[in-house]
């Protein structure tokens, strides 16, 4: 074999995945089919302006965070600074104007004072969320260990047993009576899902606990972390391809022991051929099919057949003259609700069907932090909400054009009601819809986090980092944990215990 293991593709999961083998004296080889390594842990340059292009705020990073542990394997923590963000979020609607705080004590605090007759049901939520993320931080990762200890499962792990199947809208109509407290509790809920009645619980508390114990910002942008994790794959005798496509797996004796490629924009150049010993796919798992020979590919693509993908998201990038807090901006994150959502249902119809000058957003302004994105005396920005390939189909690229444009300016005056006058102080402005997040990852539909976060496809029931071929295993947001940074992070990082020479 040329390596012990092959990698294709540089998100976060690969590379995390890649720094993890490589610093493990594994010989790797990583292809990517872009420039530059991160997926959409990435930043791009405008005017005097560095972009975003994902990272809100990465959770976590306390002591039962699996992260924690990865950051401390891999010398994170010695390389790439982090900001502590001030606080979780604030919600904003006409009846309401709340800032959630990041430490799950002062929020019960701040929201009983908020909603005294629900004292009983914020302090359930919370000790539910809590509990379910401590249990699952002290679950063994052996199935044989699960499977064995099945007998007196409910035992040891009461709140994963009673939630296992739970939806989160399920348990916050059991547990809360005020619709606007309920909004208020998953106002981020487009992190994870776009739909409280078939978001996972399990997935929603482990995530939802962690910006509890903190929210923290790459400073210079997540580009900087991944350009991190890719130094340490070739500073260790790692070696990375850019620009460079996979197009075959090879597949002997039933196994993955191989991949074909070749650079990108070369179609009369002959592929590439390099072999391994593993096979680790940090690209889209419904791409997979397309790679392997015809009866892997059938029996991939019936392991994968009733999965139903996630949600995207549709981001303007924002890049100010004056910093928005001297605009009279307090927040770092606000989000600016839909006056109409009433509900829980209403906030599912609002996510996936109201028009975009409707539908409720965030708003992320950058100048509330050292982010080191812009200039002095200048700030960056951005305006998002959840958003769908089919919205954007059947337009000609003229066409394609215009509506971005509307849509922006549909988003400027959402942010102009928040922020009076903010408007006069746009430098520049860009918009990134779910055709965008597809033509740069390559993800069908732009499907951010990969599989959705349902109670079928959640937990024990994700699509794990095996596969159904052997030797080819999953690293990135469509394996388990799921999406997101810390989805992806983690994924990669158990995807590469699977490596054994």
């Amino acid at each position: 074999m040329d390596y012990d293991a092959i990698i294709i593709g540089a998100g976060l999961g690969g590379l995390t995945a890649g720094a993890k083998l490589a610093r493990s004296g594994k010989k790797v080889l990583l292809i990517e089919q872009h420039t530059i390594p991160g997926g959409c842990a990435t930043h791009f340059k405008r005017k005097d302006f560095t972009i975003e292009v994902s990272l809100h705020e990465m959770d976590g990073l306390d002591a039962i965070d699996l992260k924690t542990k990865i950051f401390e394997d891999l010398d994170i923590f010695k390389h790439v600074e982090l900001i502590r963000l001030p606080e979780f979020y604030r919600y904003t609607k006409a009846e309401i104007d709340f800032v959630m705080p990041d430490d799950s004590s002062r929020a019960i605090r701040a929201l009983t004072e908020r909603f005294p007759e629900e004292r009983k049901g914020i302090a359930d939520y919370f000790r539910t969320i809590g509990g379910i993320r401590k249990e699952l931080s002290q679950l063994p990762r052996s199935r044989l260990w699960q499977i064995l200890s099945l007998p007196i499962f409910p035992l040891l792990f009461p709140l994963i047993t009673k939630y296992a199947n739970k939806a989160l809208g399920d348990f916050l109509d059991e547990t809360i009576n005020d619709e606007q407290l309920k909004l208020l509790l998953i106002a981020n809920l487009g992190y994870y899902h776009d739909d409280p009645y078939s978001m996972a619980m399990l997935y929603f508390s482990i995530a939802q606990d962690a910006y509890y114990a903190g929210g923290w910002y790459v400073r210079g942008g997540s580009q900087k972390l991944s350009d991190y994790l890719a130094a340490s794959i070739t500073s260790t005798g790692g070696k990375i391809l850019y620009r460079h496509m996979v197009e075959e797996i090879i597949v002997e004796k039933r196994r993955a022991v191989g991949v074909k490629y070749r650079k990108k924009g070369k179609k009369n150049d002959g592929l590439l051929t390099a072999r391994a010993g593993h096979i680790l796919a940090n690209n889209a798992v419904p791409n997979l099919t397309e790679m392997l020979p015809e009866r892997e590919s059938k029996k991939l693509k019936k392991s994968i057949s009733e999965l139903k993908r996630s949600c995207s998201i549709i981001t303007l990038y924002l890049g100010f003259s004056k910093p928005a807090k001297e605009l009279g901006n307090k927040h770092y994150s606000t989000f600016i609700a839909n006056p109409k959502v009433n509900s829980l249902k209403d906030f599912a119809e609002d996510l996936k069907h109201s028009p975009y000058d409707k539908r409720g957003l965030i708003f992320v302004d950058h100048s509330q932090i050292d982010s080191g994105l812009a200039p002095e005396g200048k700030s960056l920005g951005l305006l998002a909400t959840t958003d769908y390939a089919e919205n954007w189909e059947g337009l000609s690229r003229i066409a394609y054009k215009k509506k971005k444009e509307v849509v922006s300016q549909q988003m400027i005056e959402k942010l102009e009601s928040l922020i009076p006058g903010i408007k006069d102080h746009i430098e520049y402005y860009e918009l990134s819809t779910a055709k965008t997040i597809e033509r740069y990852t390559l993800n069908p539909g732009g499907a951010t986090y990969g599989f959705a976060q349902t109670t079928e496809q959640s937990g024990n029931k994700r699509y794990g980092q095996k596969s159904p071929i052997k030797n080819l295993h999953i690293a990135s947001a469509w394996g388990f944990p799921g999406g997101g940074f810390s989805g992806a992070i983690i994924g990669g990082y158990l995807a590469s215990l699977k490596v054994k020479t």
